[in-house]
């Protein structure tokens, strides 16, 4: 019976020991998950501080190498600096002036002068109210002075019509001028919004810029868009540059093959980027279809030791059906309507020409944003205008002669019409469609009524 009772007392001191060290257990729970909680929150507050460690020292190499791999255009529209005492229209904006260059070269070359820093652009488009004739001196008095090499060149610069005009007419055609550009570029907004949306986050790459010429001391970016005028343009570009005096004396090959002028694509990043935001970008079009028609009368109607090789012996033998050996050898004769065939033809059997691709493709507009759209078919009025608002000499007038093929006839929205007959309206429809954003971005009306 003892036995039983000693038995019996200790079950009962095991149970209540047990019992007491749930409890404790219990009880020391919550001192351990308060301390894990307390090192996940000071893991934490030290991994914030090493994050914002980390991006104070990506933020100073970022200013420290101003040179990055890759460039993105600035978003649409450019915002330029402008004086206090200016009046612009919609933030449109030109440059004025003669500067160094901007931005590391890549090119070693010796002869090159160095860059140095351009001051921001400073011209408006129209006149504040207040501004008068002799504000207009003081303005062309206090641009930088010229070196003695250049000093033949810039005489002095002109007004925008002859001095003998009255100030109120001068004054409506800037106003006239500057609320066409603002039309020109609102429209070019809203296509590029619709159609290429976020193109302005890619990079801006070297064949995207490959047509735009550089004209350092004007602060000039023209990119050249062939049947355009722009022949004329490099010529009005080797004047301002100093490698000529006169338009006049420049001939056609060498306007093209000897001008002396750089692409912006010769340049590094550095200098691509800081050209692009503060140099005047300029772009000149054309109706579509009278450039195309332009472009084949010039290198398949006329004798043409490259195009007739390169371009029309593939043309030929592709498209012309029984064709003489003559032609297969030569390549001459190329009708417009082979030529249209070859054009449309994603299987071309030889690539595209700079004289026929779309200016959407050429000049990229609505990446690099140019300040000024000018139309052939005003192109003299437009690029005088030009040429005084961006202080060029007052003895530069845009040029308006025919150095090529002169005899023949200009290529006119009648001799467009006529080319153009020779295609049924399935080849119509289709070469409309080809240029298609070029006759959206630039308001160019559909030039046959059953096109859609």
């Amino acid at each position: 019976m003892l036995l039983g009772e000693c038995s019996s007392t200790s079950r009962l001191l095991e149970a209540l020991c047990g019992r007491r060290r749930v409890v404790v257990s219990a009880m020391k729970l919550p001192c351990s998950f308060y301390c894990s909680l307390w090192f996940l929150l000071l893991l934490g507050a030290a991994s914030l501080l090493l994050l914002v460690h980390l991006q104070g020292l990506s933020d100073m190499l970022q200013q420290q190498t101003p040179g990055a791999k890759f460039m993105v255009a600035p978003r649409w529209p450019i915002q330029k600096d402008q004086p206090s005492d200016s009046a612009v229209v919609e933030g449109i904006n030109l440059g004025g002036g003669f500067h160094g260059a901007p931005g590391e070269e890549i090119s070693s070359n010796p002869s090159l002068p160095s860059p140095s820093p351009r001051q921001p652009p400073s011209l408006q488009w129209l006149p504040h109210p207040s501004t008068s004739t002799s504000g207009d001196q003081q303005a062309e008095s206090s641009r930088p002075p010229v070196t003695k090499r250049h000093r033949k060149l810039l005489l002095k610069s002109g007004s925008v019509i002859p001095s003998g005009a009255p100030p109120g007419e001068e004054g409506r055609q800037l106003q006239g001028m500057a609320h066409t550009q603002v039309s020109r570029h609102h429209l070019l907004r809203e296509v590029c919004t619709k159609y290429q949306p976020g193109v302005t986050e890619h990079p801006v790459s070297r064949r995207q810029v490959s047509r735009v010429y550089v004209e350092d001391r004007s602060g000039l970016l023209y990119c050249e868009v062939p049947k355009a005028g722009c022949s004329n343009w490099k010529r009005v570009l080797m004047v301002l540059g100093g490698s000529a005096t006169s338009t006049h004396g420049i001939a056609h090959d060498d306007a093209h093959y000897a001008n002396q002028l750089r692409r912006l694509d010769a340049y590094s990043q550095a200098g691509v980027a800081e050209r692009l935001r503060s140099y005047t970008k300029v772009l000149f079009v054309r109706e579509p279809f009278e450039r195309l028609v332009s472009a084949f009368r010039d290198k398949f109607e006329s004798p043409n030791s490259y195009y007739h090789p390169v371009f029309g012996r593939p043309i030929i033998s592709r498209y012309r059906a029984n064709a003489s050996l003559s032609a297969l050898r030569t390549g001459a004769g190329v009708t417009f309507r082979e030529f249209v065939q070859y054009l449309l033809d994603v299987r071309r059997p030889v690539g595209m020409d700079i004289h026929w691709t779309p200016v959407s493709q050429l000049c990229s507009p609505c990446l690099l944003h140019y300040d000024f759209i000018g139309k052939f078919e005003s192109l003299k009025e437009e690029a005088n205008f030009l040429l005084r608002r961006i202080g060029a000499p007052s003895n530069l007038t845009f040029p308006d002669f025919k150095d090529r093929n002169p005899k023949a006839e200009r290529t006119s929205s009648t001799i467009t019409q006529r080319y153009f007959e020779q295609l049924n309206a399935t080849e119509r429809q289709r070469a409309y469609d080809f240029y298609y954003m070029d006759y959206l971005m630039f308001k160019y009306p559909k030039p046959y009524k059953d096109l859609y």
